[in-house]
């Protein structure tokens, strides 16, 4: 098995984390990427990982700390390189920098139609909890086009 890099996100790896969320199906027109990482990375840039083979990116983990509650964002390993360990590993580097920083509790979302994602998270210790979930847009990004 090839060896797994887990590394801060880089601004040269823009191009090959936008290519791995459209390829696992986690771009959609609501939420542009290219935003999404631009504003990850004004705040704790170094809990967004990216983990590589052989210098080409297959996972990352978009990880975040208020102050209050750790959130998990844009986890993604690419179709080709699942069930291999390397989501586990990944997380569980996110878990250990959260930890670091403080963090007593990770949130994450999944889409309710999503059974195989939230069987992984209840493999790794997380569990549904009896809340809803709820959002504002306060800021409509531009539509974004898979090419």
């Amino acid at each position: 098995m090839m060896a797994l890099k887990i590394r801060p996100y880089h601004a040269k790896d823009e191009k090959d984390v936008i290519d791995l969320w459209i390829a696992c199906g986690l771009v959609s027109p609501v939420n542009n990427p290219k935003l999404d990482i631009e504003r990850k990375t004004k705040v704790n840039p170094e809990l967004f990982l990216v983990g590589e083979i052989e210098g080409k990116v297959i996972a990352s983990c978009m990880a975040g700390y208020e102050g209050h509650r750790g959130w998990i964002n844009y986890l993604a390993v690419h179709p080709d390189c699942r069930r291999r360990g390397f989501a586990r590993r990944i997380m569980a580097e996110a878990e250990r920098l959260l930890r670091a920083s403080g963090c007593a509790k990770i949130n994450l979302l999944v889409r309710s139609s999503n059974a195989m994602v939230m069987e992984f998270y209840k493999n790794i210790g997380f569990q549904m909890e009896d809340v809803i979930c709820m959002g504002k847009r306060i800021e409509f990004d531009e539509p974004f086009q898979v090419e």
